[in-house]
């Protein structure tokens, strides 16, 4: 999984990149999302990164994934703005088209093995949080 570096010990620009790849191809995120406003236990949702590249276009990724939350279940091709904050990356959305599933706002830090963040479709928003999990090859 990624890890945390010290500034003497940061990556190159593809030294990270090259790290993000092989760190979120073949994984799970696995956890639970709550809808702001609602009371009750948060629900369930998991997301199967299949696989992620660099896109030449800025501080796009193209994350081909499996989405999992209610009665939704889908494979889609999402490409996906991705921040660094430091050696620390950021899915950060802003009104981005998932088709087959809406627009999204959305920023999720991904630090070791866990991940949390926010999101917003339409006028529900709400918090989202888990582990990330390396699946078998």
């Amino acid at each position: 999984m990624l890890t945390a570096l010290r500034a003497a010990d940061a990556p190159t620009e593809k030294e990270r990149f090259d790290q993000f790849t092989k760190a979120m191809s073949g994984v799970k995120f696995s956890g639970h999302f709550t809808v702001a406003g609602q009371e009750g236990a948060p629900a369930k949702e998991e997301y199967t990164i299949l696989e992620v590249k660099k896109l030449p276009q800025g501080d796009l990724w193209l994350f081909r994934a499996r989405v999992k939350f209610g009665k939704t279940d889908v494979t889609v091709p999402m490409p996906l703005p991705v921040k660094w904050v430091g050696n620390v990356p950021v899915i950060a959305m802003d009104n981005v088209a998932i088709p087959g599933l809406g627009t999204f706002s959305s920023h999720v830090v991904i630090e070791g093995n866990k991940y949390a963040g926010t999101w917003v479709h339409g006028k529900v928003s709400g918090h989202l949080f888990g582990v990330v999990e390396k699946l078998l090859p």
